[in-house]
């Protein structure tokens, strides 16, 4: 499997997995020349969200706003606490992010560089967004409730949203959808889901795609194990028809 210079990698939600994402990046190797994209959430439920803000940070890496680190900034909107909001973001994991920090508190730097990031990035045959886009609003209507929160009317949309790009995503971790397999990768009508749930005991498996030479990379955060495959087979399909049923069935 050759690679092509100028890799454009996409990784997906690490949770504060700073361990796991070190193994998935040495697996990755990515050149001074390749692009690097987080698909947003580094942060929550992991024991070091602190330590991945500022890999990302510093390495200079694009990063997309997740739904976590929306709920972060909503609890100290203007450097202040806001309780109510607080309190979602801790019932959310952000106990971990906050003992991750240790004595010192939530560096304002890593708050400010938070505000900063994008909801989408348009890599143009490549869409880039955390959670989604509602399949019946135009995009100038959309906000962040979509881009970071959206699931089932997403996945289970009958017609892809671009006609000329991939919408890839994390968010909505893929072995809650129908048939997929912890650790596998979803697609659906115009979208591929990479949250293969680094966080979540059934899975482990931080996942990282290089799209240039169509190739998986992963690792797992508990027992630090990695692998690579390509791309299409690690993929599977998910039928629209079938995703709220199940992931209603899934929850009960």
């Amino acid at each position: 499997m050759g690679e092509a210079n100028h890799r454009r990698i996409i990784i997906g939600d690490v949770h504060g997995h700073y361990e796991g994402l070190m193994l998935l990046l040495e697996a990755i190797a990515p050149g001074t020349d390749d692009q690097v994209y987080f698909l947003g959430d580094l942060i929550d439920r992991g024991p070091e969200s602190s330590n991945v803000i500022s890999f990302v940070q510093q390495h200079g890496y694009n990063c997309l706003l997740g739904n976590h680190e929306q709920l972060l900034l909503e609890a100290f909107p203007n450097g202040r606490t806001f309780h109510p909001a607080l309190q979602a973001w801790l019932y959310s994991g952000g106990r971990a992010t906050i003992a991750s920090y240790g004595s010192n508190g939530i560096l304002a730097d890593h708050l400010d560089w938070l505000k900063t990031l994008p909801t989408y990035i348009d890599l143009g045959d490549l869409w880039l967004v955390h959670a989604g886009v509602h399949p019946n609003l135009p995009l100038q209507a959309q906000t962040k409730q979509e881009f970071c929160w959206i699931r089932d009317e997403f996945h289970s949309s009958s017609k892809p949203y671009f006609a000329d790009k991939l919408i890839i995503t994390g968010h909505t971790i893929t072995f809650t959808l129908p048939r997929v397999a912890p650790g596998e990768l979803a697609r659906g009508n115009g979208w591929l889901d990479i949250d293969t749930g680094a966080y979540h005991p059934k899975s482990g498996w931080l996942t990282g795609v290089d799209m240039t030479n169509r190739c998986v990379y992963q690792a797992n955060v508990f027992n630090r194990s990695i692998r690579m495959l390509p791309l299409d087979e690690a993929i599977t399909d998910v039928e629209p028809a079938q995703v709220v049923a199940h992931r209603q069935a899934l929850f009960l």
